[in-house]
């Protein structure tokens, strides 16, 4: 007896066999074995045996996270993001390239941002690269290489203006230099995908109004964009994802380029599967994200597409600033910074809507636990196996709670999720089999 690290004697448990009993032994930080239904005669240093009410989930893994540590780290940081994550039982987040200053374009880049994480981690945290004029230039996709070889998960690039100088954009041959270079070292290209032209052709956004904003950004942009992700992939052979998909006149493309065997994958994101643009009040600047929150019916397409499997996974795209930055006072969807903060409510806000729409909760799970873990490369995580890092999180799917953004561990207190009831709360989270509180500094920076 006491010869393992840890047991978890779960009767609902989510397993990549389905849902059932188990009992899940930890040794090492890892899942050594998982033995169906909960008898065993197992000792454990710890035993955890969840409440009646409870479901055992693997970790999740959000791999669209703006942590904007150092330089923006007023915006979000690596101690309250982290901690953010664990209380929505997410143990593993990947960080993107921007808006940290300097950004992680260079492998000096990264440094810093290793340097501004370490002994402040909750969870695990990896990291994306980016790809911008400066290093995609005939003569400097070697800084793409470098940046590869330290461990980034694969390369940010923008096709529009990102919203800060530093991480500048990719006209068509920037676009095509960078995807044949990391093509050649095997690496993954992923893509803000609008379309500049079409942007700049759009009436301009201002004012109060959602739907003025909403025209500003059109379902074009996307599709016009995408279009070219999918060109680029097929014809360099690299391997494609497409981030926060909101239009859903792009599935066709997107379902026609997976039927040819093109390498692309696609997410989205828990503000576009549980918002809709007509429910979105004047002036209320907390859901300004682009591309834009659309409309119910484009919803419903996007959560077709889900359930057939053509978008690959759910993440976050948390993207907070300071309150002063969304223009609250004003409601100026024109000026007001574009980014959903939702890292923290993402699990309860998609099992709210899927729950309304009867989709089981193994599926929104495996949603955003194995999908984002496979589209990005993140080993051994994302599901209750053996072999896999012991994340996991004890999640009550039919405890109810009102969202205040006062109570939310993110560094600033601008969600659009304010005032919200959500149905699903995530009562504990354990990384590598010992449970994160609200000191933990366990989390570990991992590469691919």
């Amino acid at each position: 007896m006491g010869e393992h690290e840890l047991v978890v004697r779960a009767d609902r448990a989510l397993t990549p066999e389905g849902e059932r009993p188990v009992t899940v032994v930890v040794d090492g930080g890892r899942i050594t074995d998982v033995l169906p239904g909960t008898d065993h005669a197992v000792g454990a240093r710890r035993e955890l045996r969840p409440a009646e009410d409870e479901v055992l989930l693997p970790g999740l893994v959000d791999s669209h996270v703006h942590v904007n540590e150092p330089g923006r780290t007023e915006w979000e940081g690596f101690a309250s993001a982290t901690r953010a994550a664990a209380l929505g039982g997410v143990t593993t987040i990947v960080d993107m390239p921007l808006n940290s200053v300097p950004p992680t374009t260079t492998t000096a880049g990264l440094k810093a941002k290793k340097a501004a994480a370490e002994g402040k981690l909750a969870v695990d945290v990896g990291f994306w690269g980016g790809a911008v004029p400066e290093n995609t230039g005939p003569d400097t996709t070697g800084a793409l290489a470098d940046l590869w070889a330290e461990g980034v998960f694969g390369f940010k690039s923008f096709l529009s203006p990102s919203g800060v100088d530093e991480f500048g954009h990719l006209d068509p041959e920037h676009l095509d230099t960078a995807a044949a270079a990391i093509h050649a070292f095997g690496g993954r290209l992923i893509v803000h995908a609008e379309d500049p032209t079409v942007l700049d052709s759009a009436p301009a956004a201002s004012g109060r109004e959602y739907a003025d904003f909403l025209a500003s950004r059109p379902d074009e942009a996307e599709h016009a964009a995408i279009a070219r992700v999918i060109d680029t992939a097929r014809r360099t052979g690299v391997r494609a994802h497409v981030l926060h998909l909101s239009s859903a006149s792009a599935l066709p493309l997107i379902a026609q380029a997976k039927g040819e065997g093109v390498p692309l994958t696609v997410e989205s994101c828990p503000h576009y599967l549980t918002l809709v643009a007509e429910e979105i009040p004047a002036g209320d600047t907390s859901y300004k994200c682009c591309p834009p929150i659309r409309d119910s019916a484009n919803r419903d397409l996007l959560w077709r597409a889900l359930r057939d499997g053509l978008i690959d996974c759910v993440v976050s795209d948390h993207s907070p600033s300071t309150p002063d930055l969304k223009e609250l006072e004003t409601g100026d969807f024109g000026t007001a910074w574009g980014g959903v903060s939702g890292l923290q409510l993402g699990l309860s806000a998609m099992w709210t809507e899927a729950a309304g729409r009867g989709v089981p909760l193994a599926e929104v799970v495996r949603w955003m636990s194995e999908g984002p873990a496979r589209v990005a490369g993140v080993r051994g995580r994302g599901a209750i196996e053996v072999g896999a890092q012991a994340d996991l999180a004890v999640f009550a799917p039919q405890e109810s709670f009102r969202v205040s953004v006062g109570e939310l561990a993110h560094r600033n207190p601008v969600s659009a999720y304010d005032g919200a009831e959500l149905k699903g709360r995530v009562r504990r989270t354990l990384l590598r089999g010992v449970e994160v509180t609200a000191d933990s500094v366990n989390g570990r920076m991992i590469t691919r």
